[in-house]
């Protein structure tokens, strides 16, 4: 972790500084307002590909790749209920991890949870300080994916449901050329009965903790994952109480009745979500070409097979927007409707075809015998904040550029 060391500080202001930003100009995003992508850069291991589509009023996900000669970081951030959260963890887990992983002598499992837990703590204080003024943030969180390489080793930390997904060549005989998917992470997901089960575990004494509405299970009926950073009413029921809702601003009962209202409708007992990440840790093989990491916008029109099966039969320049648009030709089958009306649709109005969708396809070629050299330096990788509101021609920072110069 020394390259990652002498990197991070300078780095991660850049990340949270607000500055949307583009360097894809690749796979058609020109006729497509509301698409980004980086068509290919190299990491240490091989080459990666970077694509957003915004279909929110405000683009809710958020990405980031750190490539360093001995390590590469993937971060896919899927907020829900507002921008805040997945900012956040956009600006501060890199560095949280960097920190760990110093004090701790190197990546790990252990380190990827404490860096999680001091993101959720950080988040949780702003939470805390701006609630009177922002009520709203307080039912703000993030799905949050990572990725780590670091000596042969690959980590994947996950909250919530965005997906890593490996592609490897299969083992069996006569068949070895085919790549096979293969899950990384797990989704936390009340639609997975294995994580209502979990979740029915945890709350005995409450018999109504996930409910089925319409076809759809939602904890509490109000949110379908159980793991996440932020979603500060859902974790800490004592905010929403009317003993702690008094603030110094002498407007302490109007916000409570917001709370109760808007936020707060009914009391909780004890939290009903988690920060804590399911975390795999899988030494790298040979026959590993590469990780699909995703938030649930892809996964939600595209199979772990089918996404793995459209990387190994494209060109690697540009096969992340390829993936973003096999998504929305799948969404356009489904509802019925052309692809270009999809392609036309306003952001906001989007949302009524598809989520906000962002892809991050990392190649692993040293893993095959191919020889690849490694970045001069540290290089970063960071999706706009807003997709929408980056203009190629202004004089908007570009994301791709490496942060030391």
């Amino acid at each position: 972790m020394r390259s990652l060391r002498r990197w991070l500080p300078c780095c991660c202001c850049c990340f949270g500084d607000g500055d949307g930003g583009g360097g894809g100009a690749g796979s058609g995003s020109a006729a497509d307002g509301l698409v980004w992508d980086v068509a290919l850069k190299a990491h240490a291991l091989g080459d990666y590909s970077v694509a957003v589509a915004q279909a929110n009023e405000e683009l809710e996900d958020q990405a980031q790749v750190l490539a360093a000669p001995s390590a590469t970081l993937v971060g896919v951030y899927d907020g829900h209920g507002g921008t805040e959260a997945a900012r956040f963890v956009n600006a501060r887990l890199f560095s949280l991890i960097q920190e760990f992983a110093t004090e701790n002598g190197g990546l790990s499992a252990d380190v990827l949870t404490k860096a999680f837990g001091a993101t959720e703590e950080e988040f949780l204080g702003v939470v805390q300080d701006s609630w009177q003024s922002r009520p709203r943030i307080m039912s703000v969180g993030s799905c949050c994916l990572v990725g780590a390489i670091e000596g042969g080793t690959l980590y994947v930390a996950n909250l919530g449901d965005s997906r890593a997904v490996l592609g490897r060549r299969a083992t069996n005989k006569g068949r070895r050329n085919r790549v096979v998917a293969e899950r990384l992470s797990r989704d936390h997901n009340v639609a997975d009965e294995d994580v209502r089960r979990e979740v029915a575990e945890m709350h005995p004494d409450d018999s109504r903790i996930v409910l089925n509405s319409h076809g759809v299970w939602r904890i509490k009926g109000i949110i379908q994952v159980s793991r996440s950073i932020g979603d500060a009413y859902l974790k800490k029921p004592d905010l929403c109480s009317s003993s702690n809702t008094r603030g110094g601003n002498g407007n302490g009962n109007n916000n409570n009745a917001m709370l109760q209202h808007y936020v707060c409708p009914f009391p909780l007992r004890r939290p009903v979500m988690s920060a804590v990440p399911s975390i795999k840790t899988r030494k790298l093989r040979p026959g590993d070409r590469f990780v699909i990491f995703a938030s649930d916008g892809l996964w939600e029109q595209l199979t772990d097979e089918a996404a793995v099966g459209i990387v190994a039969a494209s060109p690697r320049k540009g096969v992340a927007m390829r993936l973003v648009r096999a998504a929305q030709l799948e969404v356009a089958r489904k509802k019925e409707v052309r692809y270009e009306t999809i392609q036309k649709a306003e952001k906001g109005y989007r949302r009524r075809f598809h989520d906000d969708i962002t892809v991050v396809v990392l190649f692993l070629d040293t893993c095959n015998g191919a020889a690849q050299s490694s970045p001069d330096g540290i290089d970063s990788t960071y999706a706009p904040v807003d997709v929408y509101s980056y203009s190629p021609g202004g004089d908007n920072e570009d994301p791709t550029r490496p942060v030391l110069h």
